[in-house]
């Protein structure tokens, strides 16, 4: 009977990792084949969030980390590499900052989504509600932590303010809603929606597998 249950508990984490290293490669591919982001202006209004999301709900919040973190980590690539001006100009007055910019806040991204969701599914029991939920909040808190870390630690440099008086923004708080705009919403609406009913129809394939097993 033990060496029963420990075959089961392999094979778990083995089909677990099978499943996170596909949402990796997700992410991967989405990223290299410009799926994931479209730019438009300094920033780019980003879909690699969906990712994120459905490891999050479905997995867990260790998935939802490792998928924030192959997310932040092709994002600082692209600071390195010069792919980003605006990442390039930050990277150049903070190594340190810029990557807590890029990684760190999109682990937060990855662990808050799957405690929102888990918290929204232990108070309200809907399934349907928490994925949705769930779904939103990935674009949501990502949103947030970027913008939010920018402010705090890059809004008095030279590359932002030269960039929040183009946007003619006179404090942070404009400077956020002027640069995020009309796209983030269309982030937040677009990710939560299409989160939303990939995580709905995986859980019914995975509820189906568990039942056949």
């Amino acid at each position: 009977m033990a060496e029963r249950t420990t075959m089961y508990t392999q094979k778990n984490r083995i089909v677990y990792l099978s499943q996170l290293g596909l949402l990796v490669a997700i992410e991967l591919v989405m990223k290299l084949i410009g799926l994931g982001s479209v730019p438009i202006g300094p920033l780019s209004m980003s879909f690699l969030t969906v990712p994120i999301a459905v490891a999050a709900i479905l997995l867990g919040p260790f998935a939802g980390a490792v998928t924030g973190a192959v997310f932040g980590i092709t994002a600082f690539y692209e600071c390195v590499s010069g792919t980003s001006p605006l990442g390039l100009a930050l990277l150049q007055l903070s190594v340190f900052h810029t990557f807590m910019l890029c990684v760190t806040m999109r682990v937060l991204v990855g662990l808050c989504t799957a405690w929102i969701f888990r918290l929204v599914l232990g108070a309200s029991k809907r399934k349907n509600l928490s994925f949705l939920i769930g779904a939103v909040a990935a674009p949501l808190t990502n949103t947030i932590f970027f913008m939010g870390y920018m402010v705090l630690f890059f809004y008095q440099t030279e590359p932002i303010q030269a960039l929040a008086s183009a946007l003619h923004a006179t404090n942070p708080l404009a400077f956020i809603v002027l640069l995020v705009g009309l796209q983030g919403v269309i982030e937040v609406v677009v990710s939560g929606i299409v989160s939303t009913l990939i995580v709905k129809v995986l859980s019914r394939l995975l509820a189906a597998q568990q039942e056949i097993r």
